[in-house]
């Protein structure tokens, strides 16, 4: 098991967490408390992005899909512009599969 570890970084109008390890059910609930307080700190900027940097993410499962697409939700009801980046194959696969590719474009 690979733990999952979060890197947060800022830049101008732009946050950035980076994702490592394996997000699944274990682990999902670090993921949201760590999303939620990004996105409250986005809504206090002016057109600021939040993106999901995913490259070095070695598995995801349905409760780990299931925090982005909350994420993404909550990112829309506050005009927040949130971005998967970094995508790995498994992951591109699994998004088109479920239909939330065109979701996080």
């Amino acid at each position: 098991m690979d733990p999952l570890h979060l890197t947060t970084s800022r830049h101008n109008e732009t946050l950035t967490v980076a994702v490592s390890g394996e997000l699944d059910i274990a682990t999902t609930e670090l993921l949201r408390t760590h999303l939620l307080e990004l996105l409250q700190e986005a809504g206090h900027r002016h057109k600021a992005t939040l993106v999901i940097e995913v490259s070095k993410l070695s598995f995801i499962d349905a409760a780990g899909l299931g925090i982005l697409v909350a994420a993404q939700n909550l990112a829309l009801r506050q005009r927040t512009r949130l971005r998967i980046a970094g995508v790995p194959p498994g992951m591109k696969r699994l998004l088109r599969i479920t239909g939330l590719d065109a979701h996080f474009s």
